[in-house]
């Protein structure tokens, strides 16, 4: 270990380097460098990657334009994996290509599944009475 590789400067690589990887895979899938049918006729976003500590493994989240067809996008994403991995191997510096692994982003589903709990007229009653209890 380097004498100023702290927790906080590891951590901010892995936050760089997963950004770097999330900006390769979207230019990659924006310009349909990867041939295959599915992914042709999807807009993928890939919203999130993680790196692991060691840098040889990235977490990719990826979401479907309107959540359409997400399963098949994925099944597609794994298909090529190997060829994705490759091209950001040759776009990263890196001492390791990275192994990739694709997820689907849950965590729009998440927020909005939230909001329709927030709007329910006997939970917004129970805000309302909150906020006046103040």
């Amino acid at each position: 270990m380097r004498h100023n590789d702290t927790p906080e400067t590891r951590s901010v690589r892995l936050l760089r380097v997963g950004e770097q990887v999330r900006h390769i895979l979207s230019d990659i899938l924006a310009r349909g460098e990867v041939h295959d049918d599915v992914l042709a006729s999807h807009v993928v976003s890939v919203t999130e990657v993680r790196m692991s500590p060691d840098l040889r493994h990235a977490t990719v989240f990826v979401k479907p334009l309107l959540g359409k067809d997400e399963d098949a996008v994925i099944k597609a994403l794994r298909t090529n994996t190997a060829y994705l991995q490759r091209e950001v191997a040759s776009r990263v510096k890196l001492k390791y290509a990275a192994k990739l692994k694709f997820l689907a982003d849950e965590s729009f589903d998440e927020g909005s599944h939230i909001e329709q709990l927030l709007r329910d007229p006997k939970v917004a009653q129970d805000l309302g009475e909150a906020d006046s209890a103040d």
